[in-house]
């Protein structure tokens, strides 16, 4: 059924989790969208790599214990890798699907790129997701990889990757990829998606053009959602491009005490307070705002807690049990 109208701010009192009531806010387009068709919308969480790195057992556990579809990672500067985590996250799981958003492409060579998606995949069918992208330029000047034309650096090194990853042999004289007769000895054995993070029209054009899928920051409005889905679309036609192209954003999410604090606090912290993003508040007011994200053109929408989420198992319990069975 179509959502109904939301005003910018809905406060509600909430008590999840037997805590103390607290407001909710959800800051997204009032907007009424059309009843959204096709598949179940898919739900996730981040691991927010603020935590350190032992924590991430108990989590992914949790994560898997409870049901939970999606399992997300991070590799900020300087805090994780992500390659690493995911694997140990893999390893310790026996069924949740964990991505991992994203990876900066001039931190690696593609050849390893390669290696390392084809041993999960093999290891792990079908259920590592990994995702490609610029990394925040400052980050990669500091490490000496700042790439002169990053657009042009991710092209080259998604053509290359899906390419050997499909089980071909490449010799490549390109700007940044440069390969000779390399094909991996042992590629995955079923076809492997790999998506590409972005915000910028090029970067969005280029994922339709050249990924399998778009990651989308917590930063982006239903709005935002909207108009990169766009964006998607004109790159898959214009490079001709059939069959499904996964979008999955990240959606800012706060429950239980102090719900409310945290996730203007956090929004702060972004100079996001005006961008319409966020939700804070009980199951329901989750569910509504993954719904309007879904609506918009999100097939995944995955729950990013706030920094200092005082109970991430209890966010992903309270994500795949009371969020989950809310949402279409």
């Amino acid at each position: 059924m179509p959502c109904p109208p939301l005003p910018a701010q809905v406060h509600v009192h909430v008590d999840v989790r037997g805590r103390q009531p607290a407001g909710s806010v959800i800051a997204l387009s009032p907007a009424v969208l059309p009843a959204r068709k096709g598949p179940m919308t898919g739900l996730g969480v981040v691991f927010r790599p603020q935590l350190p790195p032992e924590r991430l057992r108990a989590v992914a556990r949790e994560a898997d214990a409870a049901g939970l579809e999606e399992l997300w990672l991070w590799e900020d500067c300087f805090l994780a890798g992500g390659v690493s985590t995911a694997a140990a996250a893999l390893a310790w799981t026996e069924r949740v699907r964990v991505g991992v958003g994203l990876l900066p492409v001039p931190l690696r060579n593609v050849a390893v790129t390669a290696m390392e998606a084809a041993s999960l995949e093999r290891m792990f069918p079908g259920r590592a997701i990994l995702t490609l992208g610029h990394g925040v330029q400052d980050w990669m000047g500091q490490v000496g990889a700042r790439a002169a034309s990053p657009l042009g650096l991710l092209g080259e090194h998604l053509d290359a990757l899906r390419a050997l990853l499909r089980g071909e042999r490449l010799t490549v004289r390109g700007r940044y990829v440069r390969l000779d007769d390399v094909a991996l000895d042992w590629p995955p054995e079923h076809p492997v998606d790999i998506l590409a993070g972005g915000t910028g029209p090029r970067t969005l054009r280029l994922s339709g053009e050249k990924a399998d899928g778009t990651l989308l920051t917590a930063a982006t409005s239903v709005d935002g959602v909207r108009r990169a889905r766009k964006l998607v679309e004109e790159g898959r036609r214009a490079a001709g491009r059939g069959g499904a192209h996964r979008v999955v954003v990240y959606l800012l999410a706060a429950t239980g005490a102090g719900a409310d604090a945290r996730l203007r606090a956090e929004l702060a912290a972004e100079g996001l307070e005006s961008a319409g993003v966020g939700v804070a508040g009980d199951a329901d007011a989750v569910a509504e705002a993954v719904r309007q994200v879904a609506e918009a053109g999100a097939d995944t929408v995955v729950l990013q807690p706030t920094a200092d989420e005082p109970d991430p198992e209890g966010f992903v319990r309270f994500a795949a049990r009371e969020v989950r069975p809310l949402v279409p």
